[in-house]
C-alpha cells in the first residue's frame, strides 16, 4: 500500500513539472563560440548586415581572449606612423621558415595581408591602442597593444553588436552537434542553462570554440605533452573541433600548444618572486643539472619544448648578488609581458617572499648544499653544475650552451635561491583543417558546404610549434580568422551584404 502511495505521488510531481520547451530560431549566421575569434566572426558578419546568432557555454563571454594584452599587424597604420617598415612579404617569409613550411602557406598569407587593415577596423569601432611592443630585446614590433586588455574590446564589440545591428548572444547555451541536410550544414542544436532543446537554422555555421586545453583525454591522444600545466582552460573541451570532425571536417595541427613562459604552477603574471624565475638565471633539472641555453626564455616556445623534454619541471637558481640586481640595482634583464616591463626593480620582492616560500615553490638555504638538500637534487650533481657554469662567467664564454656573455652570472654569494618551474601552455592551436577562406574542408581539401572555423580551432597556422616572432599572433590569428570566416560565409550563402569602411573615425 506505502508502494503504491509513494508511486502515484510521484507520478502527481512527475505530471505537475514543467516539460522542457524546445526552441528553434532561424538565423542567417550562428557562430559557437564567443570568445575573441567568436567576437569576432559574429560582430563582423552582424556589421554586415546579417542576422547572427551566437552561443556561449560559458556564463560570459571572452573566453581567455579577455586576457590577452594585443594583436598581431604588420604594415599597419600605427607602424607607419612610427617609422616601422617591416613588410608583410618579410613577416609571411618569417612565419613560413619558422615552421620549416609545414604550416598552410596560403592561409598564412590570407592572415597577413588582412592584418593591417584589421588594426582600422577596430579603431574605427571604437578599440583604443596605447603603443606597439616587443616581446624580447631586438624584436619586431608587431604588438599592437590594446587598453583595457581583450575584455575591453570583446564587451565592446558585444554591446554594439547587440545595440546596432541586432546580434544575439545566448551564454550558458552548449552546442551539441551540427545540422546536415543533403551534405550541407544548415545549423546547430544545442541546449540552454536550463535543459530547454535548442535548435538554430542557419545559412552558415562559424566554429570558434578555442580549442581543446581542458580536455585531458584529446590532449593525451594528440598532443607531444599532455601534463603542461594549462592556464585558463575553462570550457575547453574540443566540443567545436568534435563537431567538425562528425561533419566530415579533416584534422590538422593537433600537436601545437600554444607555449608559455615557464614559471611557478598557478602563480599570477605579476608576483615579483616568480619574475626572477622569468629571467635567463641558471636552469636545473629535479637532479641539479644544466640542460639548456636559459636566454631561450626569450622564446617561449622554445624554453616550453627544453622544458617538456626533460620532464616539465626544473629549478632556477640565483644568488643574493643576481638578486640584489633585480631588486635594488639595474632590474630585471627580461619583461614579464606588458605587466612587468623590462628595467623594472623587483621592490616587492621581500614582501611577497614569505607566501612563496611557504607555498614551496620559493626555496633559500646558506649553502649550495642546503639548496640542493631542500629541493631534493643531487648534491654532489647540483654543485658539480654550478662550480661549471661559475667558470663559464668567468672567462665570459659558455663552452656548453653557448650563453650569450652577458647573462653568464655566477652563483657563489649567499644566500641562495631556487624556484620551482614548470612548463605551461595558454591552450591548443589547432584540430581542424580549413583552407585560407576559413571553410572547414575534408581531409582531401573538399570543402564542406556552410560550415566555417575560427581561432584555436583551427589548423594550419603553425607548424609544431607555437610562434613566438611574431608577437600578438594567436589573437590575431583569431581575429583575423573570425573576421575573414563571417565574410566568407555570408558570401557564399548570398547573403546580401551592406559596404563598410574601416576607416578610424575622425
Amino acid at each position: 500500500m506505502i508502494r503504491k502511495i509513494l508511486a502515484c505521488a510521484v507520478l502527481s510531481v512527475l505530471a505537475s513539472a514543467p516539460m522542457a520547451a524546445d526552441k528553434t530560431i532561424d538565423t542567417d549566421v550562428v557562430v559557437i563560440g564567443q570568445g575573441a575569434a567568436g567576437t569576432a566572426a559574429a560582430f563582423a558578419a552582424a556589421e554586415l548586415g546579417a542576422q547572427v546568432v551566437g552561443l556561449e557555454k560559458q556564463g560570459m563571454v571572452g573566453g581567455t581572449g579577455k586576457f590577452s594584452e594585443g594583436i598581431f599587424a604588420v604594415e599597419s597604420s600605427m607602424q607607419r606612423d612610427n617609422n616601422y617598415n617591416l613588410t608583410k612579404d618579410e613577416a609571411f617569409q618569417m612565419i613560413m621558415k619558422y615552421a620549416h613550411w609545414r604550416n598552410n602557406a596560403k592561409m598564412v598569407r590570407a592572415y597577413v595581408e588582412k592584418s593591417p587593415e584589421t588594426i582600422d577596423w577596430m579603431k574605427k569601432h571604437g578599440v583604443k591602442f596605447e603603443k606597439l611592443f616587443s616581446n624580447y630585446p631586438g624584436g619586431l614590433y608587431t604588438w599592437h597593444i590594446y587598453e583595457g586588455r581583450g575584455a575591453g574590446w570583446i564587451n565592446q564589440l558585444q554591446k554594439k553588436g547587440k545595440e546596432q545591428y541586432g546580434m544575439e548572444v545566448l551564454l550558458n547555451t552548449r552546442a551539441n552537434e551540427l545540422i546536415m541536410k543533403d551534405g550541407k550544414v544548415v545549423g546547430v542544436k544545442a541546449t540552454m542553462q536550463n535543459g530547454d532543446k535548442l535548435t538554430v537554422n542557419a545559412k552558415a555555421v562559424i566554429i570558434a570554440t578555442g580549442g581543446f586545453g581542458a580536455n585531458h583525454e584529446m590532449l593525451e591522444k594528440y598532443t607531444r605533452f599532455a601534463d603542461l600545466d594549462g592556464l585558463a582552460q575553462t570550457g575547453k573541451d574540443g566540443d567545436g573541433i568534435r563537431m567538425a570532425w562528425e561533419a566530415g571536417g579533416g584534422h590538422e595541427g593537433l600537436e601545437v600548444q600554444q607555449s608559455y613562459r615557464p614559471g611557478p604552477r598557478g602563480v599570477g603574471t605579476t608576483n615579483q618572486v616568480s619574475a626572477t624565475a622569468k629571467q635567463p638565471q641558471l636552469w636545473v633539472t629535479p637532479k641539479g643539472e644544466r640542460f639548456a641555453d636559459e636566454t631561450i626564455m626569450l622564446d617561449w616556445p622554445s624554453a616550453g619544448n627544453a622544458l617538456e623534454r626533460i620532464g616539465g619541471q626544473m629549478w632556477v637558481v640565483y644568488d643574493q648578488a643576481n638578486l640584489d640586481d633585480m631588486t635594488k640595482n639595474k632590474g630585471i634583464d627580461l619583461g614579464v609581458g606588458v605587466m612587468v616591463p623590462v628595467g623594472t626593480k623587483l621592490t616587492k620582492f621581500e614582501e611577497e617572499w614569505p607566501e612563496a616560500e611557504k607555498a614551496g615553490w620559493a626555496v633559500k638555504a646558506d649553502t649550495l648544499e642546503e639548496l640542493a638538500k631542500k629541493t631534493g637534487m643531487d648534491p654532489d650533481v647540483f654543485q658539480a653544475t654550478v662550480t661549471e657554469y661559475n667558470g663559464y662567467a668567468e672567462k665570459r664564454h659558455d663552452d656548453q650552451f653557448f650563453k650569450k656573455p652577458e647573462y653568464l652570472k655566477p652563483v657563489k654569494t649567499g644566500p641562495f635561491y631556487a624556484i620551482k618551474s614548470v612548463a605551461s601552455s595558454l591552450g591548443t592551436l589547432g584540430g581542424i583543417k580549413a583552407n585560407e577562406r576559413f571553410q572547414v574542408v575534408t581531409q582531401d581539401d573538399k570543402p564542406i558546404p556552410g560550415l566555417y572555423a575560427a581561432g584555436s580551432d583551427v589548423g594550419g597556422m603553425y607548424g609544431d610549434s607555437y610562434d613566438l616572432i611574431m608577437a600578438g599572433s594567436t589573437v590575431g590569428f583569431a581575429v583575423n580568422s573570425g573576421r575573414m570566416a563571417a565574410e566568407n560565409a555570408l558570401k557564399d550563402a548570398g547573403i546580401k551584404t551592406k559596404e563598410v569602411k574601416t576607416e578610424e573615425k575622425k
